[in-house]
């Protein structure tokens, strides 16, 4: 590689977090790692993360260098050290190369390596630096971080509606309220989530694909229906057994029939039973955490409105985008929401405004909730 000036540990930092995110949206339920290594101003090598079960980050840096004696390493993360997994511990090989010194952008949340890779390093003489931008290196894996602290994934709320709040005319249509650019940029956002969550309701309103298309290539997520009575057809698309991916049904309990079990079962699909609340809503909690212990890492709610109104009424979400449309359709038009019954103005809860992005005529608001004990 050429020889580049010298520049300052955020600067290489944020070269590592530039490789890293090249994997968004592969790498679940692993984190997004970024590497580089440097000798006296010199870029020697970098690498990222691929996805699970390929090499980490610091691996792929090193494999293309010789003889890394002295070098620096920039990783955004801290390396693992835990065995177990299908990845040899990367800290054996950095103890093997004779890098002799380690900058490391943010420690791992993970109970198996959180400071116990910083220690083994110091402890065989490796001058480790910890911190180098350190917030931005977190950002990267929101997702891999709150599933690792909480065991439930990210939840991100989605909708697409007209200014007056409206996602469907009353008879039921709505393709298109917003635009083709809105629209290629939820089908990326779903290629970068692990599972996409609908009620059964919208699968027999507008039986969706719920795939990740406009790109080739793009990944798909894991297809998660409310379903509490198991009353979806055979014949929805969702249950196509030639899909690039699986179908969860979420079913309440008593409510199987083994007959239609063994029909969703040959078609892609599988049931799974989680309680219901005393108002007939699945309790979202106890949902969240049986998919975050399949390894579900993120999740996408795209609705219908019972759906959309049962996660903010349990505050199980973590963030919300809003995709606005120019457009004014009534108050006959369908809602996003389903009735709350407040009687206060007061949110115990406030959303706040995260990020303000302009797709052609639309408008995308992402708002994220608080963090709480609950969330």
């Amino acid at each position: 590689m050429k020889n580049d000036p010298v520049y300052s540990d955020e600067y290489w930092m944020g070269h590592a977090i530039a490789e890293a995110v090249k994997a968004r949206g592969h790498t679940s339920p692993n984190p997004m790692v970024g590497a580089v290594l440097l000798r006296k101003g010199r870029r020697l090598a970098v690498g990222y993360h691929h996805r699970a079960g390929l090499p980490h980050a610091e691996i792929e840096a090193l494999k293309q260098v010789k003889d890394p004696r002295g070098a620096t390493l920039y990783v955004t993360l801290e390396p693992c050290c835990h065995e177990g997994k299908r990845t040899p511990p990367c800290t054996e090989a950095i103890l093997r190369s004779g890098i002799k010194k380690v900058i490391v952008g943010t420690l791992d949340p993970n109970p198996k390596v959180s400071g116990k890779g910083v220690k083994i390093l110091r402890r065989a003489g490796i001058d480790v630096e910890v911190g180098i931008l350190e917030e931005e290196c977190r950002a990267i894996n929101v997702f891999y971080n709150h599933w690792i602290t909480t065991g439930k994934p990210w939840v991100v709320m989605k909708t697409a509606a007209s200014l007056d709040g409206r996602i469907a005319l009353a008879n039921g249509k709505s393709r298109w309220i917003t635009g083709e650019a809105s629209r290629a940029c939820v089908h990326q956002l779903r290629s970068e989530v692990d599972g996409i969550l609908v009620g059964v309701g919208t699968v027999e309103a507008d039986d969706p694909e719920l795939t990740a298309r406009h790109r080739k290539g793009l990944r798909q997520p894991i297809r998660v229906i409310l379903d509490p009575s198991f009353r979806i057809s055979i014949r929805a698309k969702v249950l196509d057994p030639r899909a690039d991916s699986p179908c969860w049904i979420i079913v309440a309990p008593g409510r199987i029939s083994a007959a239609k079990r063994e029909q969703v079962q040959r078609r892609n699909a599988e049931v799974i039973v989680a309680p219901l609340r005393r108002n007939g809503e699945f309790d979202l909690t106890k949902l969240l955490h049986l998919l975050g212990k399949r390894g579900m890492v993120s999740l996408l709610v795209e609705g219908g409105p019972k759906v959309w109104t049962s996660f903010h009424r349990q505050n199980a979400f973590q963030e919300l985008w809003a995709f606005v449309a120019p457009k004014l359709l009534g108050a006959d038009a369908k809602s996003m929401l389903a009735p709350f019954g407040l009687t206060t103005l007061q949110q115990k809860f406030p959303l706040q405004l995260s990020d303000v992005e302009v797709f052609g005529e639309d408008v995308l608001m992402v708002y994220r909730r608080p963090r709480t004990r609950q969330n």
